[in-house]
């Protein structure tokens, strides 16, 4: 590429039931990234407030002011003890559940008959890069419909814009024990350095893919 690479990271902050969100030290750490690999990749991050006001606001705004290749997006899983590699966004929205500033939605659809859209087969590269860090990772065909699935619909339907973002993938990770807590029975064993060793992995495999998708297009 001509231009400097330019990649995204995104994170959620706190929402009901989630009063600390392990996505926003997450995220901290990939955008402070230094290696060799990344002299020529601008990294940026956001956090993104829980609502759906904020996503249909915050995400165009990112996109034109940024212009960012590709979305490496993070999200909160409470129930989930391993990594999910979401490959689709589902057409749904919870009308039972608030976001944070404690909205709840009115239909339980994004767009009226719209069918899944996936994410594409990149995903599988990262699944696999995270995969080699040693991390139990797994592949996810339901994202929910809460904001995660919703900012992973508009994501994707920026991706298919002229001036999008050419490469989107969402990654949900599970909760991780606050300090000087106990981890309850059943929960996740993965650590913050984990997800920051899986993270990386898949950023750079996410960077290598957005070059490779550059040469074929120039």
């Amino acid at each position: 590429m001509s231009e400097r690479l330019r990649i995204l990271i995104t994170g959620f902050g706190p929402f009901p039931g989630a009063p600390s969100n392990p996505t926003m030290p997450l995220v901290k750490r990939l955008s402070e990234l230094r290696r060799p690999a990344l002299d020529d990749v601008d990294i940026s991050s956001h956090i993104f407030h829980v609502t759906y006001s904020t996503v249909d606001r915050e995400l165009p705004a990112l996109i034109a002011e940024r212009h960012p290749h590709a979305l490496l997006m993070f999200g909160l899983a409470g129930r989930t003890r391993y990594l999910r590699i979401e490959t689709r966004a589902r057409n749904a929205v919870t009308t039972s559940f608030p976001d944070a500033d404690r909205h709840v939605a009115r239909k339980g659809t994004i767009v009226p008959g719209a069918h899944p859209m996936p994410f594409g087969p990149h995903v599988a590269r990262l699944l696999r890069a995270a995969r080699a860090t040693g991390i139990d990772a797994r592949p996810s065909r339901d994202a929910g419909s809460y904001l995660c699935n919703y900012l992973s619909w508009r994501a994707i339907e920026a991706t298919r814009a002229a001036d999008g973002p050419r490469l989107a993938a969402f990654i949900h990770i599970p909760p991780l024990p606050r300090a000087g807590t106990a981890l309850p029975h059943g929960s996740s064993r993965i650590t913050l350095e984990a997800l920051v060793d899986a993270g990386e992995a898949m950023l750079m495999e996410l960077i290598k893919l957005v070059r490779q998708a550059s040469c074929r297009t120039s």
